[in-house]
C-alpha cells in the first residue's frame, strides 16, 4: 500500500485547490492520485475512485484555463 505521506499529500493538494482555487494544486493532486491509481496494492475501488477525481482535476482545470 502506498505510503500514508502520499495519500496525505493529494489529500492536501485538493484541500488547498478548493480553498484557494490554485491551479497548480490541483494539477499536481491530479499528478499524485494518478501515481496512487497505478500502485499495485490499491484496490480496483480505490483506484477508480482516484482516477475520477484526477480526471474531474485536470478537466477543471483545462477548463479554466481557456482564454475568454
Amino acid at each position: 500500500m502506498p505510503s500514508s505521506a502520499l495519500w496525505a499529500g493529494a489529500l492536501s493538494l485538493v484541500l488547498i485547490h478548493e480553498e484557494t482555487g490554485c491551479v497548480h494544486s490541483a494539477l499536481h493532486a491530479a499528478r499524485l492520485l494518478e501515481q496512487l491509481s497505478d500502485t499495485e496494492e490499491v484496490d480496483d475501488d480505490t483506484r477508480r475512485l482516484c482516477e475520477r477525481a484526477s480526471s474531474r482535476l485536470t478537466r477543471q482545470e483545462a477548463h479554466h484555463a481557456r482564454p475568454t
